[in-house]
């Protein structure tokens, strides 16, 4: 495969085409001190295959250029020997390692840094984050180009491969390169030469402390996609993307990382669920058919065919993902190895995303939904199993998880599942418009199954004396939840009204029909589209403020517009009173009343655990563990956890 020859990177030699693209992890000490949980994460990527890892950002001003509180430092010569740390581990396992350097600029957040504006190329500042700025003075553009070539010389020292400059995704050196928000009449602004010459400065900086064989990339947003958000022919279009690609050759960049967006369209970024793989390839294309020195291209990566495919088109020189890596660390040892279906697929659910955002709030890591030893692999499990009989009950994503990861320990496992097939719940959210890739999770899971010998028994849902007669070392409870219908709602008995699983899995057929869905939550939207696609009048209600609490901004970002598009009606602050016959009633805020009538309503008010076996169970053996939904209902990233938690925490003593 061509995947797996060797490429090069300026005189940098990479033993494959793998490239693991930079994504925040949030694993740093609050000083900016690389952690020894941050080591063991990039080894594993390491020890896992990849040709090329490129760290996530990392800070050369500590004065104004935080981007959060557990991120990885190079501001300082303090921090050289946790760095030499972190490339050592990557080079023990013949990995090249590149260490990204930025500065947030007008996307930074002044709290973080304790200023009272951020720098930016002009007074503009970001629709996102909406933070006081200032434009910069030509001191603290030198100052800036210094920090910059500082950082590089002291990953230099501490024996990276190269750096990688961050000048994508709408921070500082991506404000300087944007028309839009570089609104500059100096020799910073302007033309295409005016706005690329602050990375040209830090490039010859960076040459001239760490030499010609230190590789140096830059990344770029090669389309800013303003006219997805209505700003049509603003900013960086993909033929400006292109001159500055060729300018950043000619000033003598090693190789260029081609992405795109901003936080205004960072959907275009970091992608969730509905972009397909490969959506953006023509980027790294098209830069690649104008400059001579190798492209990365990232486009939802997710399948080594798909990348191979890429590369024997000649489409781009390296295969960045910075997902399909922190999902499963062994995606390059598994598609060298022609197992691609023992891969863990990244989803694009962003729950790694979401993590790495409250990563302040929480202390982090950042965590991934499908696969919960990310951001633990210092934690490992030992294999003491012994044969060890692991008994679960129940076949969605945290019963499934357990049984794989007791399997994994060296236990011999059963799975008990009173459907037909794996999956649980996960089958339903794979329903809503563009949501397949969660079958790729039931995928996997099967797969394990398979390799591993698990005893799996469908259609089968035994006694717990039953399950006591096996005489198992531990029982893993795993039974998920069902819909709630509050009882103290009336009518929601009546022949017209149904949950989310049953509208999803087509039990009932509602399409073209005027329809009600209450309560907003992810599976209240999503089932409100996945109803719209289908030519419903459709209302969605909602008892809070605002429609989609809970949900994740950016995955409000991708439905709310496909929802408007279909015609869905709102209605925020909106109580449930009662159903009776075709008519539902609510209570507004004001304390006023809203009656409609409806073909259907659909009730998507949370769910409670399934308990039909848990209680009972514990008569026979005290000890069995209750995870995921049938614990407390959540994510798929909860049950994943609780699943992988409680496998680690077995005693078997």
């Amino acid at each position: 495969m061509k995947l797996f020859s060797e490429g090069k990177i300026g005189s940098l030699v990479v033993p494959n085409r793998v490239v693991m693209t930079a994504m925040g992890v949030a694993q740093s000490a609050e000083d900016g001190d690389v952690t020894d949980l941050e080591v063991a994460f990039y080894r594993e990527r390491a020890r896992g295959g990849v040709g090329l890892i490129i760290t996530e950002c990392m800070i050369i001003d500590w004065n104004n250029g935080r981007g959060n509180l557990h991120q990885t430092s190079a501001a300082d010569n303090r921090h050289i020997p946790g760095l030499k740390r972190l490339a050592d581990a990557v080079h023990e396992y013949e990995s090249r390692i590149i260490g990204q350097l930025y500065h947030p600029g007008r996307q930074g957040f002044v709290h973080v840094n304790g200023v009272e504006s951020m720098p930016a190329p002009s007074d503009l500042c970001d629709a996102m984050t909406q933070q006081p700025v200032h434009a910069m003075d030509i001191d603290e553009i030198n100052a800036l180009v210094d920090s910059f070539a500082q950082a590089a010389w002291r990953l230099s020292q501490a024996g990276f491969d190269g750096v990688e400059i961050h000048a994508a995704h709408g921070y500082l050196l991506n404000s300087f390169l944007s028309p839009y928000a570089n609104l500059r009449t100096d020799q910073y602004g302007g033309s295409t030469e005016n706005r690329v010459r602050i990375i040209k400065q830090i490039v010859e900086a960076i040459r001239n402390l760490c030499g010609k064989d230190f590789a140096v990339i830059t990344r770029i947003s090669a389309d800013e996609y303003l006219s997805m958000v209505g700003k049509v022919d603003q900013g960086i279009t993909l033929d400006e993307g292109i001159a500055i690609a060729k300018a950043l050759e000619d000033m003598g960049c090693d190789a260029l990382d081609v992405s795109s967006g901003v936080y205004e369209t960072m959907n275009t970024a970091w992608e969730p669920f509905a972009y397909e793989e490969g959506w953006k390839s023509h980027l790294a294309a098209e830069v690649k058919q104008a400059v001579s020195i190798p492209v990365i291209g990232v486009s939802v990566y997710r399948n080594p065919s798909f990348a191979e495919a890429l590369l024997e088109e000649g489409k781009l020189d390296f295969v960045g993902s910075a997902r399909a890596h922190f999902a499963d660390p062994h995606w390059s040892s598994k598609a060298e190895a022609g197992e691609p279906g023992s891969i863990r697929r990244c989803i694009s659910c962003l729950a790694c995303m979401e993590s790495l955002v409250a990563a302040d709030e929480t202390g982090g890591p950042s965590s991934c939904a499908i696969n919960p030893r990310t951001g633990r692999e210092k934690f490992s499990i030992p294999v003491d199993g012994a044969g060890k009989l692991v008994v679960v009950i129940g076949a969605g994503p945290a019963g499934l998880e357990a049984a794989v990861t007791a399997a994994e320990r060296g236990c011999s496992v059963i799975i008990f599942e009173k459907k037909s097939q794996i999956g649980g719940q996960l089958n339903y959210a794979a329903q809503p418009p563009g949501k397949d890739k969660i079958n790729w999770m039931i995928e996997f899971y099967q797969n394990r199954i398979e390799a591993l010998d698990i005893d799996l028994r469908l259609n089968e849902w035994p006694r717990s004396a039953d399950i006591a007669a096996l005489e198992p070392a531990a029982v893993i409870i795993a039974t998920g939840s069902e819909p709630v219908l509050p009882r103290s709602i009336p009518g929601l008995d009546g022949e017209n009204v149904h949950t989310p699983p049953e509208v999803l899995m087509g039990e009932v057929d509602l399409s073209g029909k005027k329809v009600a869905v209450v309560g907003s939550g992810m599976t209240g939207i999503e089932t409100a589209e996945f109803l719209a696609v289908r030519g419903c009048e459709l209302s969605l209600f909602e008892m809070l403020p605002n429609i989609g609490p809970g949900v994740y901004f950016q995955n409000m970002m991708d439905i709310m517009p496909k929802l408007g598009a279909h015609g869905v009606q709102f209605y925020p602050e909106h109580k449930l009173l009662g159903v009776e016959g075709d008519t539902a009633a609510f209570e507004r805020a004001d304390g006023s009343r809203h009656e409609d009538r409806f073909d259907a309503i659909v009730i998507s008010l949370g769910t409670r655990p399934e308990c039909n076996c848990g209680d009972d169970i514990r008569d026979y053996i005290p000890e069995a563990v209750t995870i995921g939904d049938s614990n407390k209902p959540g994510r798929i990233t909860d049950a994943t956890t609780s699943a992988w938690l409680a496998i680690r925490e077995l005693s078997f003593n």
